[in-house]
């Protein structure tokens, strides 16, 4: 009998399209619905993503259907989309610009990627306008912008507790990363608002160490200057202080020199202040939700054991390291015990209690206002220079002067509604920060 070879079945012609979704917010099961609704003619799904904005919704989908006669499946589609009350559209996509867009994005993988944090408490477009004009001239392009903060209600009269975050995802090659970053932080000394630059890799996702300075970071005091108001010797010892905080004294003699005329004060006084620490905006909040990440908390310190204890207490923080006063017949000697702990101190234990608990330096989250703290700021993956100097804010990688410790969450890129708002302790006296006026 004659041999009759089979045919191959032709490969079936398969087209590609950008289907876009919008109406009112999403409607439970309107995805499921969707891909049974492809799945019956066998599409490939190449990418989807989704978004709400006020109870708007935008849904887009790249399909790969097969060019069946009349194209059924976009028929159906259109169908259960009316009969949902959905604008649906259809945007025919060639095959060389559907390889195009995955070659840059495959390519894509090797460029730099940052993320830039913006913080503010009210976010006017004008803001927006300066930030986004530096990405572009940098040459970077936004791939993705989130709102990290919470819905706001415009009829609070609580200025204080608004709080806007957005995250925008970047990627290219800037000019100059240096550059970009003075450019924002020029911006900050101009406008309410602080500007953070990341570079986007592991080590921002997973910090796991964070260290505070105490006095102007994690309460809103100089312990030192409350105790010279209290012995009546407050001028001298401002005068002290604020030269040592601009960068013009060295820290050790200025400490030696603040102490001494402390001589005599009876530990009740020290005690009471104890009992009146202000807390500064956002401190308790932070430091429970880091403690729940698996964070380790310490302080390192200028200031003093007796009051860094309390708060260690207080608060659950794992290390702390400060100065040692020391008493003599229930009174201030004048003198710490111990070696005294000033800037490069500071970086030395950062270092050591970054080695014990097995971490890289880039996990280490440093926070700090003032001229002792910029050495360990610039040592830490992220130094936080909070509500700081200018002198200070230039050394650090990011500032924060518009909210309160808790704004360092959405550095980490954590969203409000992810955040254990904690139970209030009534023994801390929760400072709020000054709101920056606007500028428009």
């Amino acid at each position: 009998p004659d041999y009759e070879p089979k045919m191959s079945k032709p490969a079936i012609r398969r087209e590609i399209f950008l289907l876009t979704v919008k109406g009112e917010r999403s409607r439970p099961g309107l995805t499921a619905a969707l891909a049974e609704t492809m799945g019956k003619h066998d599409v490939t799904i190449l990418d989807i993503g989704q978004a709400e904005i006020h109870d708007m919704l935008s849904l887009g989908m790249l399909i790969e259907a097969p060019a069946e006669p009349g194209l059924n499946v976009l028929k159906e589609i259109v169908f259960m989309a009316h009969h949902l009350g959905l604008t649906v559209n259809f945007t025919p996509i060639s095959s060389p610009d559907y390889e195009r867009w995955v070659f840059e994005q495959v390519s894509g993988q090797a460029k730099p990627r940052f993320t830039v944090t913006l913080l503010t408490r009210r976010l006017f477009a004008h803001y927006l306008a300066i930030v986004t004009k530096i990405i572009f001239d940098n040459n970077l392009n936004i791939d993705m912008i989130t709102r990290l903060s919470g819905r706001q209600s415009l009829k609070s009269p609580d200025v204080r507790s608004r709080r806007s975050a957005l995250q925008f995802e970047v990627s290219g090659k800037p000019r100059n990363v240096d550059q970009m970053r003075e450019e924002l932080f020029k911006v900050s000394l101009t406008q309410p608002v602080d500007v953070a630059v990341q570079e986007d890799d592991l080590f921002r996702r997973n910090r796991r160490l964070i260290l505070f300075d105490m006095d102007s970071t994690l309460i809103q005091c100089e312990v030192i200057d409350e105790l010279a108001k209290r012995a009546g010797v407050g001028k001298q010892v401002a005068e002290i202080t604020e030269s040592a905080m601009r960068g013009e004294l060295d820290f050790k003699e200025s400490f030696r020199r603040r102490m001494r005329l402390l001589k005599g004060m009876p530990e009740s006084v020290l005690t009471d202040i104890a009992d009146n620490l202000p807390i500064t905006e956002g401190a308790p909040r932070l430091i429970s939700n880091l403690k729940r990440l698996g964070y380790k908390v310490g302080i390192l310190s200028g200031g003093f054991t007796y009051f860094a204890e309390r708060l260690q207490k207080e608060m659950g923080i794992d290390y702390v390291h400060a100065n040692q006063l020391d008493f003599k017949d229930g009174q201030l000697t004048g003198e710490v015990v111990g070696e005294i702990v000033d800037g490069n101190r500071k970086a030395e234990l950062l270092q050591q209690i970054a080695k014990k608990e097995g971490l890289s330096l880039k996990q280490v989250i440093a926070v700090g206002d003032g001229a002792n703290d910029i050495p360990m700021l610039k040592l830490a993956g992220l130094g936080v220079a909070f509500h700081a100097k200018p002198k200070v804010k230039e050394q650090a990688k990011v500032g924060i002067s518009t909210l309160g410790l808790d704004g360092i969450l959405y550095l980490l890129g954590v969203r409000d509604r992810e955040v254990l708002q904690e139970t209030r302790n009534e023994r801390l006296k929760e400072v709020m920060m000054p709101v920056p006026p606007a500028k428009l």
